[in-house]
């Protein structure tokens, strides 16, 4: 079995929106086994989506429609459908139950463009929304379609993961005799060449079935290693094999098998040894305080943050001397150990993490450009305060998120070396 996805919407093509949809949906066909073959933005135009549901149900056994199905008069996906098929629709009662009920709750009056929520092409599967108020449907598209099915969800994420969730994939596992096993490999502070080269026999050498893609981010490169086959047990096999091999090779810059970021390593080892982080962010503006407080129970571990952008709340928050601002620049080692130091004492927690740079696009000088990063890790009880200076490239929201990456990956080498010298693996 084959799949393809069509996202509807003309808000996709105008880049006014980013397709998430479409990620969640691959994944969650791969768990059971239905390989993605293609992934299509449409426009909202009848004639467009006609075309391209037709080509889709020609190639593959499954075609997954999100988008189009609501209320307003750009929702024109179920009557793509219609013309396609050459069906009319009808009302369905457990979807108009449904509808009445979230009506009622909101205090709302049934309105014809609300009634034809509950309106589905004749012939077809309901699926339950339990999120929203437009009925979603798997169609069998007959012989003119090689009996090829078709499935209708609305475009709200959360609308389609449940019916992705409790009816679609429930539907189709029992149908797959392919399994598929992707599992991500996650790097930091190497790049692409270099992470290839250290591969290379893992990669000359990979089973069949199974293949290797670089996926290049903002502080190095994650692979993803995926394995198809009939048989569950070799495909696992297969897999864990290759990300094994991988390991041995590249282990000192690998700190994910698994698909969790890099802001959920780091908590794990700091609550797995009872030990507590804060930060002091200039340049980073709170971002590094958000992505470690993005993690349920981040409570435990992190104490405080301090968003110190001007060199009086350096000096008045955190006692950086006015001094070192004066003789180094705010950007700087100097400024940035200091940082460190304050926020440690100021917090008293195991280890405290500063950022001072320059996000741009203003502010670069030639000895200090655009992109220019200072962190500093202090750790308590250490009179060793690290610090690091590195230049990166992007504009201003970039460089922020790839400062942020880079103070995190700081602090996950400083657990890294705290854990092998404490003799935990």
């Amino acid at each position: 079995m084959r799949a393809e996805i069509v996202s509807v919407g003309d808000e996709l093509l105008k880049g006014a929106r980013v397709n998430t949809n479409a990620a969640f949906i691959s994944n969650a066909l791969a768990g059971i086994g239905v390989p993605v073959g293609r992934v299509v933005a449409c426009s909202d135009r009848v004639d467009e989506m006609v075309s391209v549901f037709a080509e889709s149900l020609q190639r593959a056994d499954l075609v997954l429609v999100t988008g189009g199905l609501g209320p307003t008069r750009d929702d024109r996906t179920k009557k793509a459908a219609q013309q396609l098929l050459g069906r009319g629709t009808e009302l369905n009662q457990e979807a108009y139950q449904n509808l009445a009920a979230r009506i009622q709750k909101y205090g709302l009056e049934m309105s014809p463009s609300l009634r034809d929520q509950a309106m589905v092409i004749e012939g077809s599967r309901v699926i339950p929304n339990t999120r929203g108020s437009a009925a979603g449907m798997i169609i069998s598209c007959g012989e003119q379609f090689h009996n090829h099915s078709l499935v209708l969800m609305p475009g709200v994420p959360s609308e389609m993961k449940a019916m992705m969730e409790l009816t679609v994939i429930p539907c189709f596992a029992a149908l797959s005799d392919t399994v598929i096993r992707h599992t991500p490999v996650k790097t930091l502070g190497i790049g692409e060449s270099r992470l290839a080269e250290m591969i290379v026999d893992v990669e000359d050498c990979l089973p069949e079935g199974t293949t290797l893609a670089y996926l290049p981010h903002a502080a190095g490169v994650n692979l993803m290693i995926s394995t198809i086959g009939h048989d569950r047990a070799a495909v696992d096999r297969d897999n864990r094999n290759v990300i094994e091999a991988i390991v041995l090779k590249a282990d000192k810059y690998i700190y994910a098998t698994s698909e969790v970021t890099l802001e959920e390593t780091i908590g794990a080892m700091l609550f797995s040894r009872g030990l507590t982080v804060a930060v002091a962010e200039s340049c980073t503006g709170g971002l590094v305080a958000s992505r470690l407080t993005d993690v349920p129970g981040s409570s435990s571990y992190f104490l405080q943050g301090f968003v110190v952008y001007s060199n009086q709340a350096k000096h008045n928050t955190l006692g950086v001397p006015e001094e070192t601002i004066a003789m180094f620049g705010a950007v700087s080692e100097e400024v940035a150990r200091a940082m460190a130091v304050g926020c440690l004492e100021k917090s008293g927690a195991d280890f405290a993490v500063a950022t001072t740079g320059i996000a741009g696009p203003s502010g670069g000088s030639p000895e200090k450009p655009v992109g220019t990063l200072c962190l500093a890790i202090a750790k308590k009880n250490s009179a060793e305060v690290l610090s690091r200076r590195l230049v990166l490239q992007g504009d201003r929201q970039q460089n922020k998120l790839r400062f942020s990456e880079a103070a995190l990956r700081e602090l996950w080498q400083c657990l890294q070396l705290f854990y092998r010298k404490a003799g935990i693996s």
